[in-house]
């Protein structure tokens, strides 16, 4: 529940630098052409494209926090979820040294079965647990092309 309110925050301070920037970049561009300035005019359509890139990947990460969430649902629904028992900080993230202990047994699931999204999915839990936030999004990454390809030749069955 605190990702999805943390989520929720940062959206919405991003939409609104959006706003503000996309009116200074208006206010910009106007007063750089009735005035003929164009280091306003280049000032204000670089103000523009600023914001839309900020869009663009704040709609991605919403995107793939959207997607992920919704494999771990399909998953924890058909009981797939690891149900290891490991020792967690205060926090509640799982310690260190259980997380590394955990990788190599998720890592052999996928290389028996590298078509399995659950594998991968299980698998980025464990990069996630030993702090390797990089390979986990790659494995989450991995585990939607997957489930999709397979959700995809079901429909066409």
């Amino acid at each position: 529940m605190r990702t999805r309110v943390g989520v929720v925050v940062m959206a919405a301070l991003l939409l609104l630098y959006i706003v503000v920037v996309g009116q200074k970049a208006v206010a910009a561009l106007g007063i750089g052409i009735s005035t003929r300035q164009p280091v306003l005019v280049v000032m204000g359509a670089a103000m523009i494209v600023l914001p839309l890139i900020a869009l663009w990947g704040l709609g991605r990460e919403l995107w793939f926090g959207w997607r992920a969430e919704r494999l771990a649902r399909r998953l924890e629904h058909e009981g797939g979820l690891p149900t290891d028992v490991v020792g967690a900080s205060p926090t509640g993230r799982i310690t260190r040294a259980d997380g590394d202990a955990l990788f190599p047994k998720y890592r052999a699931q996928v290389e028996r079965d590298e078509g399995d999204w659950r594998a991968w999915y299980r698998l980025s839990l464990a990069y996630s647990a030993a702090g390797d936030t990089r390979r986990a999004r790659g494995a989450v990454r991995e585990a939607i092309r997957l489930e999709g390809a397979e959700s995809t030749a079901e429909a066409a069955r």
